[in-house]
């Protein structure tokens, strides 16, 4: 196999895997280091709390800030606490991210589309396509958290966290949504700007650009992808500020409800 075929193999598939596998052994050191805290346990889903009176409060749209009891596997940003996070904290939240079961999900379900319509279409089809799609999607989640949820919120001093709503409406969701995309916590508890947020995903992308087919690297190809970041990310933060809602709904209708998502 000649030389340039070797090179370009190497990559764009087992490159990309390895960096996914990295995060993983991430992901087992970091848990395995870090003994979990009260009420700061691992189960499949997140449960609410009424709010802490003496904790200060964020009111978008009237309505408070909510605060969880437990991690959620699906959205592990979602926050259970009004305390802000250490550095090493913000880290291993940006592994949990990396590995979650909504990465995961929107990883395989993207890739599937991408497959259908070959895009990009230095990937190819058939398994290899959609496995070279699959770990440059990975990456690049892996990558935007890294920058975004570590490395420029530490710097910073933002909280990466999603504080969802305590009772969430469609249209202040949605305002809430987009609202969150530029406004975040400080660690000090008060809102600016969502540097960490905007430009994690804008550096993700940047340095996607070492994997991805070489013919689709350009600034124009760079920006369409960051676009569709910013329009993913309102549609996660939707989701998420309903999360907590739905669960405690459907363990509220099931007297046998494990709270497990």
């Amino acid at each position: 196999m000649p030389f340039r075929q070797i090179r370009y193999r190497l990559f764009n598939a087992p490159a990309v895997l390895f960096l996914v596998s990295i995060v993983l052994c991430s992901a087992t050191a970091s848990l395995a280091q870090q003994p979990s805290a009260s009420g700061q346990d691992h189960p499949d889903a997140p449960s609410t709390t009424q709010p802490n009176n003496s904790a200060p409060r964020h009111s978008p749209s009237g309505a408070f800030f909510s605060t969880l009891q437990r991690k959620s596997l699906v959205f592990p940003d979602i926050a259970t606490s009004e305390g802000p996070l250490r550095s090493g904290e913000k880290f291993q939240l940006f592994v949990n991210n990396s590995i979650s079961l909504s990465t995961l999900f929107a990883s395989a379900a993207g890739s599937g589309i991408a497959q259908a319509t070959n895009s990009p279409e230095g990937y190819g089809q058939g398994g290899e396509g959609y496995a070279k799609r699959f770990g440059a999607s990975m990456a690049r989640n892996a990558s935007s958290n890294f920058f975004g949820t570590f490395l420029l919120a530490s710097a910073l001093h933002q909280d990466p966290r999603f504080f969802p709503q305590a009772d969430p409406t469609f249209g202040g969701s949605m305002k809430y949504a987009v609202r969150r995309l530029f406004i975040t916590r400080s660690d000090s508890g008060h809102d600016t700007a969502n540097w960490s947020g905007l430009l994690g995903p804008a550096l993700g992308e940047g340095l996607a650009n070492a994997y991805w087919p070489e013919r689709e690297r350009t600034a124009g190809d760079t920006l369409q992808r960051y676009g569709v970041d910013m329009a993913t990310t309102v549609g996660y933060n939707m989701l998420r500020n309903y999360w907590p809602v739905f669960f405690k709904r459907l363990r509220g209708g099931s007297s046998h409800g494990s709270g497990k998502n």
